[in-house]
């Protein structure tokens, strides 16, 4: 509880003084942006390591193959940081670069997960008869 409200602290604060900024020099409004970003996905570490932790603790009690779960983990740090350099060019009034981000990250994400897929199909295949 007490990281969510530093995480809404950090985005209000920041929130006010891009406000105020936009108003005098508003060219710096981004950095300050960026800057509360930083600071916001700084705290979300700390709980991100502790799923990763809890997942990996999980894979050495199951048989789950850790290659999967490797990627499945890499997928998923690649979509929060997509999602941030996202907002980061909304923000700066770049849509065009936003949007070029995301299609090169989903083109990304999908060739990771061909191995995923691959495997999955294969057991679908030996399932059916």
């Amino acid at each position: 509880m007490e990281e969510i409200i530093k995480i809404i602290g950090i985005g209000l604060t920041a929130l006010v003084i891009i406000i105020i900024l936009k108003q005098y020099k508003p060219e710096y409004a981004i950095y300050v942006s960026i800057i509360a970003g930083i600071l916001i996905l700084f705290f979300a570490m700390e709980k991100i390591s502790g799923i990763v932790n809890l997942l990996q603790s999980i894979s050495d009690k199951t048989y789950i193959n850790k290659t999967f779960l490797s990627i499945l983990l890499k997928i998923t740090g690649i979509a929060f940081i997509t999602e941030f350099a996202v907002s980061v060019c909304s923000d700066a009034g770049e849509k065009a670069i936003a949007s070029k981000i995301e299609i090169g990250s989903k083109v990304i994400i999908v060739t990771m997960s061909i191995p995923i897929i691959t495997s999955l199909l294969e057991l679908i295949i030996e399932i059916l008869p």
